[in-house]
């Protein structure tokens, strides 16, 4: 019989000092998101797994611990799930009760899904993609597990709209358009202002999964900007886009408060104590800076904010 190899993983430090994460990170695997009376949707999803280390242990069992959390996200993404967070919070509640010296276990993922949509005036079928993210925590006091989305649209500044329009009402004034006429142009042909590309992202947390719907929250994220965007556009989809951004100018501000006042109404069962955080960056067209808002607030505090 060979003799037994040494756990260095288990003996005491040179440095007794505890640690918040160890783990792995870029772990592929397929994930099969269900939908009733559809096939389902196959994400290629990549995880990070993390379990704390307590300050009298060398390390994890890294080679151990990779095939113990292979063997576990098989496992919670072999069946069918309707919310990719419960992937995460199946994974960290079986890895938490294979590691007897661990009391925090963190699994998030990250994927990319593309969903078909029609274009806005030509009725062309085309796709868009969405990045999402889930994760969970687990602990002996329960599981806290997170939902989010990142989308990509269209803002248009109010204030240079403003500018234009100022142009504009002065030009027609000059030209002797009747006062009601001018008004009336200016309210159906909205002025020029620069556009950016915006990206909206909304994450949910609660205790166990969030009630909410994945395709929801992707609505909830692409109506806060000013106007959507698609992956192709016939000339008319290009009329269409143009004119509803400007009929609707946001600044980065306006963005985050319409993606709360859009979680408020789409999520009434959130409970109180879940966290939302909502963040909007806008990559500037016509300054070298990008404009960027954030709020991170639980839902009970934030529908108070809403409804007042």
């Amino acid at each position: 019989m060979s003799e037994q190899l040494p756990d260095v993983q288990a003996t005491r430090p040179d440095v007794t000092v505890g640690l918040s994460q160890v783990g792995v990170t870029d772990v592929e695997k397929l994930v099969k998101v269900a939908r009733p009376d559809k096939r389902p949707i196959v994400l290629m999803a990549e995880f990070e797994v993390f379990v704390d280390l307590p300050s009298w242990r060398k390390g994890a069992d890294m080679s151990r611990n990779m095939e113990v959390i292979d063997e576990t996200l098989e496992a919670a993404t072999r069946e069918e799930v309707y919310r990719v967070e419960d992937v995460c919070g199946d994974a960290a509640e079986r890895l938490i009760e294979k590691h007897e010296y661990t009391s925090e276990v963190t699994v998030s993922m990250e994927a990319e899904l593309v969903q078909r949509e029609q274009t806005p005036a030509s009725d062309k079928e085309t796709q868009s993609t969405v990045d999402i993210t889930a994760s969970a925590t687990a602990t002996d006091e329960g599981t806290r597990e997170m939902i989010g989305v990142d989308v990509t649209g269209m803002t248009v500044c109010p204030c240079s709209q403003g500018m234009s329009e100022t142009r504009a009402r002065d030009k027609l004034e000059e030209l002797d358009v009747d006062a009601d006429a001018v008004e009336e142009f200016l309210e159906d042909v909205p002025q020029p202002g620069h556009s950016q590309r915006g990206h909206a992202k909304i994450t949910i947390e609660s205790t166990g999964a969030p009630e909410v719907d994945l395709r929801d929250l992707i609505e909830v994220a692409k109506e806060s900007m000013s106007g959507r965007i698609y992956n192709m556009a016939k000339r008319p989809d290009e009329d269409h886009m143009t004119y509803e951004s400007h009929a609707d100018a946001k600044f980065v501000e306006d963005c985050v408060r319409a993606m709360a006042e859009g979680v408020v109404e789409e999520f009434p069962d959130l409970a109180d104590d879940a966290v939302v955080s909502m963040r909007q960056s806008n990559d500037e067209s016509i300054h070298q800076h990008n404009a960027h808002a954030e709020r991170h607030v639980e839902m009970g505090q934030l529908r108070s904010e809403v409804q007042n």
